[in-house]
């Protein structure tokens, strides 16, 4: 079965909205758009995270689809990014979109959760969504996300769309590994890891075996 991969760009506070430019997405009057752009260094490995689609298939809500649709075919041939996101299979959730123009573009239908179920069912290569904040929620809700790629910006915007909203499913995730950057960016791969454990750092009354340890240790020292 194929990985499912998300990955994506968030602030610190967890807002993932715009991070390339003003009028990638002034949804709800968010005024930090590009806020990431100050950051870049030559740590940031794109292609390491899959940011760049190389040996994937993209799987792309229709805001971050018509960003990339407006930008990518349009970049010189030699471009390395625009190359593989161009070649790329990208699968496109959409209630709105009747036809895609963009290269190797497929609708994905009303089911967006049974498709990508059925996605991932295929052979071929693992699966990436890239941004996406509304397909990520909902596929997220219904376990389908294997791995998240969460690049973790040192700034606080107080308000835009999150990775994680108020619908996400509570879950525990461990962590795979981590780097960062000159600049600050926290560069973590992050795999689900099962049921939320909650535990208590209150006093309890020791067990039995607790006791009769303590009693032996107190016997031994006297």
């Amino acid at each position: 079965m194929r990985k499912l991969v998300a990955s994506t760009f968030v602030s610190l506070d967890g807002v993932m909205q715009a991070p390339g430019g003003p009028e990638e997405d002034p949804t709800g009057g968010f005024a930090y758009g590009g806020w990431m752009f100050n950051y870049a260094d030559e740590a940031m490995d794109l292609s390491r995270s899959g940011f760049d689609g190389k040996d994937r298939e993209l799987v792309l809500g229709r805001r971050t689809y018509e960003i990339f649709e407006a930008y990518w075919p349009y970049q010189p041939a030699d471009d390395p990014i625009a190359r593989t996101l161009n070649a790329a299979r990208k699968h496109v959730a959409s209630r709105t979109l009747k036809k895609l123009h963009w290269e190797n573009s497929i609708l994905l239908g009303a089911d967006v959760v049974g498709a990508v179920t059925a996605l991932k069912a295929e052979p071929g290569f693992d699966l990436q969504i890239i941004g996406s904040g509304n397909l990520i929620q909902s596929l997220q809700a219904a376990s389908l996300i294997d791995e998240y790629h969460v690049w973790s910006f040192p700034v606080v915007l107080g308000r835009g769309k999150r990775l994680f909203e108020a619908t996400a499913k509570p879950g525990a995730l461990r962590l795979v590994s981590t780097r960062t950057s000159v600049t600050g960016v926290v560069m973590s791969t992050y795999v689900p890891a099962g049921d939320i454990r909650p535990g208590s750092f209150a006093q309890t009354e020791p067990s039995a075996k607790e006791l009769a340890r303590r009693k032996k240790m107190a016997n031994g020292m006297w």
